[in-house]
């Protein structure tokens, strides 16, 4: 349990079940897909879309990149206990190719942060071919706390359809999980966007989700965690917007 204030795990999945066949009626969708990361984020929208569409018209794809083994081990654990249809592809030979002709044509080395993020853009690009040959939409994974922070990669992870969990924080997510019946494997290892070896969110954003939940959710934080957060949210807002449009005479 937390001290964070919670909804009830129930109802959020029985809405956000509701919600994902009403978003998919709409669109004319027959279903839905995911990546399947081995983390928490995604195995709970995973265990949504099986709740919602059946193992026939769901899928949950595994898009490894030079990815560290826990990942797909984690990944399958989530896929045996929720009984999910399943597929991989190892982006690994793409991303390489890909990187080496970047390099070749930059005029300058490739910033660390710009070769990492080749990886989410990539496995969006994937989701999107198999989605649209299924006739499924594609269900990104970001909660509330990551969609304010702007801890995502524009085009990358933020590339999607639909956001089922983008407005619960991640102690509901947590909540969520459990409900759900994810392995507490996942569950409780420390979140990580997988980028590289040891990567973890709260280390690279400098902030437990905790002191981020805290704040959203209208508790008292310090100044400093306030004005890293405030400043985060502004500095990412162009993450969350569409491209701006230059309207000549206006």
């Amino acid at each position: 349990m937390t001290d964070i204030p919670v909804r009830n795990p129930e109802g959020l999945a029985s809405f956000l079940e509701s919600w994902l066949t009403e978003r998919a009626r709409e669109a004319g969708a027959r279903g839905g897909i995911v990546g399947l990361s081995g983390g928490v984020d995604s195995a709970v929208v995973a265990a949504l879309l099986r709740r919602c569409f059946g193992r026939d018209r769901m899928l949950a794809v595994l898009l490894p990149c030079h990815s560290q083994p826990v990942d797909a081990e984690h990944a399958m654990l989530v896929a045996r206990a929720l009984d999910l249809p399943t597929r991989t592809v190892d982006l690994g030979p793409t991303h390489d190719a890909l990187l080496a002709s970047l390099e070749a044509a930059s005029p300058e080395p490739l910033s660390p942060l710009s070769r990492a993020n080749l990886k989410p853009r990539l496995r969006m690009t994937a989701l999107y071919a198999l989605a649209q040959t299924l006739g499924y939409l594609v269900c990104g994974t970001g909660n509330r706390a990551e969609l304010a922070y702007g801890y995502f990669t524009k085009h990358g992870d933020s590339g999607v359809d639909l956001l089922p969990l983008g407005n619960l924080l991640k102690h509901e997510v947590w909540e969520l999980a459990r409900h759900l019946g994810i392995p507490p494997e996942v569950v409780d290892k420390p979140p990580t966007a997988g980028l590289w070896p040891g990567q973890t969110d709260e280390g690279e954003m400098g902030l437990s989700y905790r002191e981020i939940d805290t704040y959203l959710s209208g508790g008292d934080v310090t100044q400093a965690v306030r004005e890293r957060i405030e400043k985060a949210l502004l500095s990412s807002e162009h993450k969350r917007s569409m491209p701006p449009v230059a309207i000549p005479g206006a």
